[in-house]
């Protein structure tokens, strides 16, 4: 009796159309979380995913069925990727903010190498269970993710923009544990209202001024750029290694550990695929123990890595890169981004490795030293400042590699700015 098996299209296009998905949902979740607020937008994400959930593990006989759940399951899936560090970002302590969003990636390595556990648990069944059982448990964390956002409080940010000023002063009284008049509160509420009225002067909120508004364009690029570093490898050594990571988000500058960590991927990435290319023999493995243990080893030191600075670093530099007036859509273009590559990875990997086995790992390490030149000479300092802080920054033009000065006098410029945002936009 013959073996069944997919061929590359088909198993490319049941593993990639998932990323498919996620592209669309990212891109639908800015308009939806401005429309009905942050809270509403994770249900209704989780619900789409509990479709997309039912339409796979229903699937019997037809490979398409399966191709067509994992797309509407990845619609949920790349909403929720905006929705949730974009909500957390805003309801979070400036102190705090940057460990808190990057938490978000301590819970998708978790959830990775949960699921290597049950694969592994459910490999050896010999009915369709084996699958089913893996797919049907997403209702539980939908479940979970869904009906636990309504026990939170809307976003301050999203509220205050919509006119609702005491319920966002509650909102970030209890959020932050402090009365109502605590001056922390009270100078985070000024920034965010001078940030609300420069806006309103400015008035059009179209999709091309995500690009065209001021100092938007390259900060875009950047959000594409930053995310693109993490749709390279996820494996279950993030487990161990993105715990250590949330303690540099919150000790060290995130520019240094995203360079530091750019660099060192880079460097072992090119020794695996040295070895794999030079030294490996691929027709039969066991042959060359030697080369096999250093691959082994290399990839785990570029997972560790990626754990423990562009894993979790870099959500919370996508959510921290945008004013409030074009966070969800901008967010939306840099995620959705994120589920592109994904799916080309997804996709092209198994025809490139074929045609260049490992030598496609220098391609990479190409990438990573790149990311790395990136956030040198663009990405601002975002570790203790606030959204609005943020924003001023870019928008007066602080060189990046001289961001981590910026101080105390440099923030006396944030109203006069504002100010004379406002005059421009009357003007025009």
């Amino acid at each position: 009796m013959g073996k069944y098996y997919f061929s590359n299209v088909r198993s490319g296009l049941i593993v990639g159309m998932l990323n498919i998905g996620n592209l669309c949902g990212a891109i639908l979740a800015a308009t939806l979380g401005d429309l009905i607020g942050r809270k509403p937008s994770i249900s209704v994400s989780c619900f789409v995913y509990t479709v997309g959930t039912i339409i796979q593990i229903s699937s019997n006989a037809k490979w398409y069925q399966l191709v067509l759940g994992r797309w509407a399951g990845g619609i949920g899936v790349g909403a929720m990727s905006v929705l949730v560090p974009m909500y957390v970002s805003e309801t979070a302590p400036t102190h705090n903010r940057g460990v808190l969003v990057s938490g978000y990636q301590v819970f998708v390595t978790l959830g990775i190498f949960l699921a290597y556990l049950i694969n592994y648990t459910t490999q050896s069944f010999r009915s369709t269970g084996a699958w089913r059982i893996t797919m049907g448990l997403d209702f539980l964390w939908a479940l979970l993710l869904g009906c636990g956002v309504t026990l939170l409080p809307e976003s301050p940010k999203y509220v205050y923009r919509k006119g609702k000023t005491e319920e966002a002063r509650s909102a970030m009284a209890n959020l932050l544990g402090v009365p109502k008049d605590h001056p922390v509160l009270v100078k985070e509420l000024s920034g965010m209202q001078e940030k609300l009225e420069a806006e309103q002067a400015d008035g059009d909120q179209a999709w091309w001024k995500s690009f065209l508004g001021p100092r938007m364009a390259h900060r875009t690029l950047l959000g594409v750029a930053i995310l693109f570093i993490t749709s390279i490898i996820l494996g279950s050594v993030n487990v161990a290694c993105t715990i250590p990571g949330l303690y540099a988000v919150q000790r060290f500058s995130h520019r240094k550990c995203l360079i530091f960590g750019g660099l060192w991927m880079s460097a072992w990435f090119v020794v695996f695929a040295s070895v794999g290319h030079f030294a490996l023999d691929r027709e039969d493995p066991r042959k060359s123990p030697k080369a096999g243990a250093v691959m082994v080893v290399s990839a785990c030191l570029f997972i560790a890595a990626f754990a423990s600075t562009w894993g979790p670093i870099s959500w919370g530099e996508s959510a921290a890169l945008y004013p409030a007036k074009y966070r969800a859509r901008c967010m939306a273009v840099g995620t959705g981004s994120l589920w592109i590559w994904n799916f080309l990875i997804a996709f092209l990997t198994p025809f490139a490795t074929a045609s260049i086995d490992f030598c496609y790992g220098y391609i990479f390490a190409a990438f990573c030293t790149i990311m790395a030149v990136v956030v040198y000479f663009y990405l601002i300092e975002s570790q203790g400042r606030t959204l609005e802080e943020l924003d001023t920054m870019y928008l007066t033009k602080v060189k990046p590699w001289e961001s981590e000065r910026w101080g105390s006098k440099d923030k006396e410029e944030q109203s006069s700015l504002d100010i004379q945002m406002k005059i421009q936009a009357r003007e025009h």
